[in-house]
């Protein structure tokens, strides 16, 4: 008897499921709106009423709140937080020594004031880049084999449960990325460029989608990361658990995947590109309150 695939059907079951809940509370919201009145007994046929705009934005609203209170990014955290303080690699030593920016072993807070400029390296740094130096350093482990495999390979896994929990412990803290420096400055300015640049098969840029406010696809926002709030409602909410994957997705994937969807090439895994990105982003969530782990469609 041929074996069912449970794994190819969780990902469409939970997105079912997902759909199930958007409708329930968005035929809520119509009826809170009045667009499910029947016909007036007037003699003619009426037509029912379109729900407003602001109704079903609250709706949306409503379902994402359903689905944050119970956020599977928790158990990563744990997960990443026990990773964190295990010896590991070559080295057999754990990463408590690592200085993320705000002294060796301090994590309280270090993510919301990254990326910045690290005078070990003699170069800005994000969350991820730093992880995969401190491993490198404490740890033992070949900082150029990581960086060259794929997201889903196991020790690559790792780096992501490592982020996810960093980040968790800036949650509610405001964001401070630092811009006194001339290299963070000029990393600000490249990514800026970067950000704007149109390039590829489809003459995309990352300003296409993310320059303007109150855009969305389907049920995605398109945050206009240009401005304050924009930038940190959404730079400040990765990484984050996507429900489409069934996994936790760092800014480095998410940043990877919108190359893809540009149709440009892959980008290197915590290349300056990347960082700089991160860096024009971060620094325009600054006075944002840090709220990862998100949780995403």
């Amino acid at each position: 008897m041929p074996q069912t695939n449970t794994r190819s059907i969780r990902p469409a079951y939970k997105e079912a499921w997902l759909c199930f809940i958007l409708v329930a509370v968005v035929g809520i919201a119509k009826a809170q709106s009045g667009s499910f009145e029947g016909p007036k007994s007037t003699g003619n046929v009426q037509k029912s009423e379109q729900p407003s705009e602001q109704s079903t934005e609250k709706a949306i609203a409503q379902y994402r709140q359903m689905l944050q209170e119970a956020n599977p990014a928790d158990l990563y955290v744990t997960k990443g937080e026990a990773l964190w303080n295990s010896a590991r690699g070559p080295n057999r030593q754990s990463l408590a020594s690592c200085d993320l920016g705000l002294g060796p072993g301090i994590v309280k807070g270090a993510w919301a004031q990254m990326p910045r400029y690290f005078e070990d390296t003699q170069r800005v740094q994000d969350l991820e880049s730093r992880i995969l130096f401190c491993m490198q350093e404490i740890q033992g482990f070949n900082s150029i084999d990581l960086a060259a495999q794929d997201f889903n390979t196991p020790e690559r896994l790792n780096i992501s449960l490592l982020a996810v929990y960093v980040a968790s412990e800036s949650e509610g803290v405001p964001f401070n990325v630092p811009m006194s420096l001339p290299q963070e400055k000029e990393m600000y300015k490249i990514g800026k460029k970067l950000f704007f640049l149109r390039a590829g098969t489809h003459d995309f840029s990352c300003s296409t989608c993310h320059s303007q406010t109150g855009r969305r696809i389907r049920l995605q926002d398109l945050p206009n990361l240009t401005t304050h709030e924009g930038a940190g409602g959404a730079y400040g909410s990765w990484p984050a658990y996507r429900i489409s994957t069934g996994s936790i997705w760092t800014m480095q994937q998410r940043l990877s995947d919108c190359f893809r969807q540009q149709r440009f090439p892959k980008p290197i895994f915590a290349s300056p590109a990347t960082i700089a990105l991160s860096v024009y982003m971060g620094f325009n969530a600054n006075g944002s309150i840090a709220s990862a782990p998100g949780l995403k469609r």
